[in-house]
């Protein structure tokens, strides 16, 4: 039987989230500080959240949050953001297009800043082996954790092959009513359940709902596949064929069931956070949404 979660208010999370640390008018300043490489000791550290957990989950920023900046900006802006663990879409690395020495100079780059490469954006796989055998090396040589694709149904055969060759963990992404393909968690798992056991799971909490699905009853029930999570909030009604993101808590999701289910599964992958609200200006955002997710874990801690 599960333990009953505490109440978590919005201000109570924000409170303990001590978003102090992530004030958002000081981040300019510590991104033009990192760029005149100040003294490493100034700069926000890691050591006390290996791997990027934080009182039990993995927190991560999906590089579409801040897909308007160039790579090393990225970089910057996550790090002062205490994140280590990042996703990268496909304008900061094209995992589909780009040579291989190409990946793998962006890997180096991440790991030289202290981050892990975690996961991607969507990764399209077509039924043609050369393109996908062309996405499997390329994210190989970065050494990304999760590859988060979109097989063609047609392809999945494939797709399975090959992740077992590269020896690759594969994340579908569910993308919501109008995905004709993957749009919940449901359908996604009914395509990789019989496949190799590293074809997985992304689940987009967001979609979920929009898809007409529980996200919370998804990621129990489908635990054993769940390698990736992308976080987010809205609020579109179920069904709707357009969402509309908010910040992280904000909206019509149950992120404190999200967060304890995700707990309750031992979840061991990483919760990519997916902004989308304001592209133009998302640090803010961005930040209000870690720092909530970041005060219902430690509530849940208390």
């Amino acid at each position: 039987m599960n333990t009953p979660a505490p109440i978590v208010t919005r201000r109570e999370a924000l409170r303990t989230a001590a978003l102090g640390a992530l004030v958002v008018p000081v981040i300019g300043s510590a991104v033009a500080a990192e760029k005149k490489k100040t003294p490493e000791a100034a700069l926000p550290t890691y050591a006390s959240f290996p791997e990027g957990r934080e009182n039990g989950l993995r927190l991560g920023v999906a590089s579409y949050s801040l897909r308007n900046l160039p790579l090393d900006e990225f970089i910057s802006v996550v790090k002062v953001m205490r994140i280590s663990n990042v996703a990268l879409f496909r304008l900061h690395c094209n995992w589909e297009g780009a040579p291989v020495a190409e990946c793998r100079e962006v890997g180096a780059k991440l790991k030289a800043a202290g981050l892990r490469l975690t996961g991607s954006g969507v990764v399209n796989l077509p039924n043609d082996e050369a393109k996908c055998r062309q996405a499997f090396e390329n994210v190989k040589a970065a050494g990304m954790a999760t590859m988060v694709c979109k097989p063609d149904v047609a392809a999945l055969p494939l797709v399975a092959r090959l992740a077992k060759e590269y020896d690759q963990r594969l994340a579908i992404h569910n993308h919501g009513p109008e995905d004709k393909v993957y749009p919940t968690p449901a359908i996604a798992f009914d395509a990789v359940k019989s496949l190799d056991s590293r074809v997985g799971l992304c689940i987009d909490v967001g979609h979920t709902v929009r898809g007409g699905e529980d996200a919370v009853a998804a990621i129990r029930k489908y635990a054993s596949r769940v390698y990736d999570v992308h976080m987010k909030d809205s609020v579109a009604v179920p069904g709707a064929m357009r969402d509309i993101p908010i910040e992280v808590g904000a909206g019509r999701l149950d992120i404190r069931g999200v967060v304890r289910a995700l707990l309750d599964i031992k979840y061991d992958g990483v919760v990519s956070f997916e902004y989308e609200k304001a592209a133009g200006n998302p640090i803010t955002g961005l930040a209000e949404s870690l720092g909530y997710v970041r005060g219902v874990l430690a509530a849940f801690a208390r």
